[in-house]
Parts: structure tokens; sequence; C-alpha cells
């Protein structure tokens, strides 16, 4: 049955989509990113080999044996696209899971397409679809547990999913029916597929960017700012008198929070310099999402950071901030030891940072700006010895102790 004008327009959106990601996938390869360039362009060429089999794109003139091509192209693709979003879900850092769920949907491939070869070949397409549909919504139960525990990516590849079993129900209805279907359905389908292309693509390009952004901090070093891709840590000392100078014209306090973490001397000794540059790198991101829009932020020493709250009103926004603060930065994480762009995600090192966090509050009237920060950074090493790992300056007894609850303040 020949194809509606309207839905055919709709189709080479989708096919144009395609081509614009795999053309994405080979930049990204030829600047080093192997493994990214790669899962794009199989992603794409996958989903465009799926679409074009249940559309009836491919040149086969006997319906037996395009019905035993799509039951095919239906398993194989699936089985590809499943991998490659649990690879996105953070699959890759655990190798021995990797192997088992490659081999697992190895299996299911293999005992789909086996039964059916037993069946008649429409028979086999409609088994072929419906374990596609399944595995989707296997798929979909998975990254809505990982948006639930809080996985940065989980919730866009939720809504990858969602799209994903639109397109493939409607292409499912489309091949079964052999195309005699209403044009809406043909762009139902598109709409939805190419929105799970757009998708696919930003959660690929949000990795790439991660992967870019992190060769340039661990080939730079501490000369490369991953607080603010801006201050040096002479910018910082320079924000820092700044924000003092501005007290003594308004004579409002600030808020001054030291962050310290003890562990980065005996990392670089266990996996050398790249791993310190990869956890400074993590530690800065989890930073940046923690921290207000209105808190300055800045790199202190090698192993620190400095914030500045403007017009704390009360001690309790301080020190929730450095509760959550303390609490984000100490989350284990796995590094890389390698600089190789293409070994980046090849995470071999399980690490914790050792946080100390101190608070205080100053004003130009009662402290200068360099007494400040070496009052914050003793108090964050103090906190080093606290069950808390946060302290401040209590002024009722003139000496540094342990966080009090919020509540009581």
């Amino acid at each position: 049955m020949a194809m509606n004008a309207i839905a055919t327009g709709f189709w080479g959106a989708f096919f144009g989509t395609v081509a614009l990601m795999v053309a994405g996938s080979v930049f990204a390869f030829f600047r080093s990113l192997h493994r990214v360039g790669f899962n794009a362009a199989l992603a794409a060429m996958a989903s465009g080999l799926f679409v074009a089999a249940y559309i009836g794109w491919l040149p086969i003139p006997s319906l037996d044996v395009s019905d035993r091509v799509q039951a095919h192209v239906a398993t194989v693709t699936s089985g590809i696209l499943a991998y490659l979003l649990l690879y996105m879900l953070g699959l890759q850092r655990r190798i021995k899971l990797a192997l088992q769920v490659l081999y697992g949907l190895c299996a299911v491939s293999a005992a789909v397409l086996l039964a059916g070869w037993l069946l008649t070949p429409f028979q086999a397409l409609v088994l072929s679809s419906a374990g596609t549909c399944l595995l989707t919504l296997a798929g979909l139960a998975i990254c809505l547990r990982s948006a639930l525990r809080g996985e940065g990516l989980a919730w866009a590849t939720v809504t990858g999913l969602v799209l994903t079993l639109a397109a493939v129900t409607s292409l499912s209805w489309i091949a079964i029916s052999r195309g005699n279907v209403p044009w809406p359905v043909h762009a139902v389908s598109a709409f939805a597929a190419s929105a799970y292309m757009v998708v696919i693509a930003s959660v690929l390009w949000a990795r790439y960017s991660y992967l870019v952004e992190l060769h340039e901090v661990m080939a730079h070093g501490p000369a490369y700012d991953p607080v603010t891709r801006m201050r040096s840590h002479s910018e910082t000392g320079q924000m820092l008198g700044n924000e003092f100078k501005r007290l003594k014209s308004d004579d409002m306090p600030i808020g001054v929070i030291v962050i310290s973490i003890s562990n980065f001397y005996a990392l670089e000794k266990l996996h050398g310099r790249a791993a310190v540059n990869h956890a400074l790198f993590i530690c800065a991101a989890r930073l940046r999402r923690t921290v207000p829009s209105d808190v300055e932020m800045g790199r202190l020493a090698d192993d620190g950071f400095l914030l500045m709250v403007r017009n704390p009103n009360q001690n309790r926004r301080l020190i929730q901030l450095a509760r959550a603060v303390q609490v984000r930065l100490a989350k284990p994480v796995v590094l890389s030891t390698s600089r190789e762009p293409g070994q980046l995600e090849s995470a071999l090192a399980l690490w914790a940072a050792d946080v100390g966090v101190g608070v205080l509050t100053a004003s130009a009237a009662d402290v200068k700006a360099s007494s400040a920060v070496a009052l914050g950074r003793a108090m964050s090493r103090t906190a080093w010895s606290f069950a808390s790992r946060v302290a401040w300056f209590d002024k009722s007894t003139g000496r540094i102790d342990e966080l009090p609850d919020p509540a009581a303040v």
C-alpha cells in the first residue's frame, strides 16, 4: 500500500534526525572520544534500520521474507538499543555486570529468533514485536528506578523510553496491519521516534561534554579552575578582597564556608595526579549542583574550596548549606586513572573525599579577609575530627566547636 505523502514527510524528518546524529557521532569519534561516537552512531543506525524495516522501506518483494526480516531486525536492534540504554546509565563502570547483561541480552534475542523459526513468518513478526515492547517496558522500569534513586541522566532516559514505547507500539501496528493504517498513526510514530532520537542525542551530548571537560581538567590540573571555569587561585583571592571591601561600605556580615579535603595526597600516591584531578573535577561539579546561584565560589589552595554567602540574615542557612555540601562531597565516586581520552570512563579507583567544613560569619569590623579565611581553614581542618565533619566558631565559648543541629539555631 502506498504511503500517504504527509506520512512520508514525517518519516523523512525522522531519517534526517538520524543523519544528523550520525554526523555528530563521527565528529565525536574523531575528537578521540571513540566510545561515545561509536555508541551514538550505533543507536542512530539501529533505530533507522528498525523504522525502515517496519514501515516497509526495505526493498523486499516477498511478503513472507519481509515478515522474517522485520522479525529479525526488531529482535537484534532492540537488544542493541537495550544495551546502549544501560550503558548510558553507567553500566560500563562495572565490567562484570556489563558482561552478564550483554550475555543475557544475546541469550534472550537468540531464544526469540529460534522461537520465531518455529512459527510462520507473520507469527514471528508478532512475537518479535511483542518482545520489543516488553523489553522497552523492562528498560522503562529500570530507568524509572534509577531516576527515583537520583541518577543524573535517568529522567532523560525515562522520557526517551516513553517515546520509544509509543513509537514501537505504533510501528508494530503499522507492520502487522501491512501499512493499512491512517496517516496520523504514521505521524505519531514518526514524531515519537524523532523525539526519542533528540533525547538520546542530548544524553550522549551530556556524556560527550562531560568527557571533554574532564579531559581538560586532567590535562591542566590545578591551573584550570574546576569550580567556576573562570577564577584562578589569584582571582579567588581577588574575589575575597572585593567582598570585604564591600563590607566596609554597607557594614553587613558575610558568611564564609571553607571546605578542606584531607585525602588528596594519599590518592595521588596511590593512583597518580590524574586521579586527583578527576577527584577535584567531581567535587567541583557536585559543589555547583549543591550551592545556590547567589553564593560565590572559588578554589582555595590545592585541597579546598571557598564559599562566600552575602547577607546571611541567620545562621540557619549557613548551617544547612554546610551540611548539604559535606554530605554531597563525601559520597563515594569511582575515578579514572588514565589521561587518555578514550579511557576516561575506565573507572578503576573507588574513592570518597574526607571532607571538613568550617563555617563562620564575618564582618569588616571584626576580622580581615585573610584572617577570616585562615580561621575558616583552621575550622575545616578541625572538623576532620568531628563525627559530622562540620565545625563553626562558637562566639559564646570563644572556641571552634562541632556544628549544632539546625533546629536548635
